[in-house]
């Protein structure tokens, strides 16, 4: 593997994932040296952007969540360094990572997801209630991983919602709750070449998919694929693919849906970089069609690039 050249691992950060993407990263880096690749493990939270222009890496793999990793910013920096990175753009990222935007683009797609409202100070809570119809769910505008979530079911969990996800971010989402299976779809590649791969059902316990069920409880179940019809199971991959490709994702990325009790899919999110842990779900699809972890990690850092071409100017 010495075309691949000198491979870091960008992980940790400063995000309220970086536990996570410890984890992540870890997982990646044993994976790449099992392979006889050239990986260097790089910590963007004690390591500075100049010890990364100067480590001169070839190529970067981002298993980093959240924000300052996931969020557009350090593909920036990756860009102005020259240096070939996985997943999205700086662009996409953004977008991807802030969810009133995804959201905003998916409607204008045409492509199905949950009515909002977008919270910015303790009064816009007021009449929350008139805009939305109980239950709905309360997250901040710009995590991953259900930092800061709620679920309110009663008009006088509101306040203390709001308070919860408003430390994480200055902007709060309230959504319409889906009532239904909680699925993901995995997406590998850019462009036409974009590949749905299975669909996944998640059923946690009491239905609370939160941080601790997500990468550490033995309780949640995943079925990979899911016991869905082939009709529905290939129109909830097109949309993922769809979504996936309206926000100008490329590499990899997931996508998270509801799936209501009349089985029509609905949107949450998608996710540029997502978790790369024993519990992860990327893997677990990849798996599903006889891809194994060390060959997906290989598969992504492939296809490491600068998505963003230099413009000549010419006197």
């Amino acid at each position: 593997m010495k075309e691949l050249g000198k491979v870091g691992v960008l992980y940790g950060g400063v995000s309220a994932e970086r536990e996570v993407s410890l984890m992540s990263g870890a997982g990646v880096h044993q994976a790449l040296l099992a392979q006889g690749i050239d990986a260097h493990l790089f910590d963007t939270q004690t390591q500075s952007l100049a010890e990364l222009a100067q480590a001169q890496f070839d190529r970067v793999f981002i298993a980093l969540h959240g924000r300052y990793g996931e969020d557009g910013t350090l593909q920036g920096a990756l860009e102005l360094l020259g240096i070939p990175y996985t997943g999205s753009g700086p662009m996409a990222s953004a977008l991807a990572m802030d969810k009133v935007m995804t959201k905003r683009i998916w409607l204008q797609c045409g492509l199905p997801t949950p009515e909002f409202a977008v919270l910015k100070h303790a009064q816009d809570v007021v009449d929350l209630t008139q805009r939305l119809a109980l239950p709905f769910i309360m997250k901040p505008a710009h995590e991953g991983s259900t930092v800061g979530f709620s679920r309110i079911e009663d008009a006088e969990q509101i306040a203390a919602a709001f308070d919860l996800a408003v430390r994480f971010d200055s902007a709060v989402l309230a959504e319409r709750f889906i009532q239904g299976r909680e699925l993901t779809v995995p997406v590998l590649g850019s462009g036409d070449a974009a590949e749905a791969l299975p669909v996944i059902e998640i059923v946690a316990p009491n239905g609370n998919y939160d941080f601790e069920n997500k990468y550490y409880s033995n309780e949640t179940q995943y079925f990979c694929p899911a016991e869905l019809s082939p009709e529905l199971t290939q129109h909830i991959q097109e949309i993922a693919r769809q979504a996936y490709l309206a926000v100008g994702c490329e590499g990899w990325g997931r996508v998270d849906f509801m799936l209501d009790q009349d089985n029509q899919p609905w949107l949450l999110e998608v996710n540029t970089s997502p978790g790369m842990t024993s519990h992860s779900l990327v893997p677990m699809a990849a798996k599903a069609v006889g891809l194994s972890y060390e060959a997906l990690c290989l598969h992504i850092t492939q296809g490491a690039t600068l998505k963003l071409k230099a413009v000549s100017r010419t006197e």
